[in-house]
């Protein structure tokens, strides 16, 4: 009975690849899942969707492989499939730029503004949005609720590979790794005068952000907010910081989803 449900799960599995990757673009993913665990960690190997107009790029024995099957085989952002256009969407915890990539495809006018903290996460970034290059800024920094000097922390998080990389402020004596950037001065330098989509990924930061005030600057331009919220002291700051937006909340797979009620 088990080799049957796992026989049917594979098979669902399969379906679902091919509806939202394409038939030879599910099968070549298929594929590079398979010979991607017998080649060197890091190595570069390319991976097609019906729904990135280029192909993207991924490390072998990383995260990277269970990110995109997040993006584009799951495709974690249909919720936001009724939307017909886009301006701005800015994309907080961008890892190698997977997200990025799905909404540049998706609102062939959109600009994208994408933050990622890794150096090594950062640099594949760059490579799979380099098509897009007049329509996404690539920020290498971390979301904080101040402009300060950050370090990357030495606790496990998650499951401690690559995209669960963590920061902290500097303590004393510390060199700084990088330097934090906030929401507000982001859609500031934008030069929009509205969010359309505010994606935030953050590895547990979303704490530090929602617990203080720098939210208050610009909360009330957000139309759409997808987050991933990393345990009860995240959520509880996170709700607490939308209680007055008139958003209709709800779920799709890890994310809570805010739309703004007009």
């Amino acid at each position: 009975m088990s080799r049957v449900r796992s026989l049917s799960t594979r098979l669902r599995d399969y379906r679902t690849a091919v509806g939202n990757l394409g038939v030879w673009q599910a099968v070549f993913y298929k594929y590079q899942k398979v010979r991607s665990r017998y080649r060197r960690k890091g190595q570069h190997h390319v991976l097609f969707s019906k729904y990135s107009r280029f192909p993207l790029t991924f490390r072998s024995c990383t995260s990277d492989l269970d990110a995109f099957s997040q993006i584009f085989v799951a495709r974690e952002y249909r919720c936001l499939d009724d939307l017909r256009q886009a301006s701005l969407i800015i994309d907080c915890g961008a890892n190698v730029g997977y997200a990025s990539a799905y909404f540049l495809n998706r609102f062939p006018d959109v600009h994208v503004v994408a933050i990622e903290p890794d150096k090594e996460n950062f640099d594949l970034l760059m490579k799979n949005l380099a098509p897009y290059e007049r329509r996404c800024r690539a920020v290498r920094s971390a979301i904080w609720s101040r402009n300060t000097d950050l370090v990357f922390s030495e606790a496990p998080f998650g499951d401690q590979r690559e995209w669960s990389r963590t920061v902290r402020e500097t303590g004393r004596n510390e060199e700084p790794a990088i330097s934090a950037t906030t929401i507000g001065s982001l859609f500031r330098d934008s030069g929009f005068d509205r969010i359309t989509v505010l994606k935030i990924d953050i590895e547990g930061s979303e704490v530090e952000v929602f617990s203080a005030s720098e939210y208050k600057d610009w909360m009330r331009y957000v139309d759409n907010l997808v987050i991933e919220l990393h345990g009860s002291e995240c959520r509880a700051a996170f709700l607490n910081a939308i209680a007055t937006e008139n958003f209709s909340l709800s779920r799709c797979d890890e994310l809570t989803v805010c739309r703004r009620q007009r």
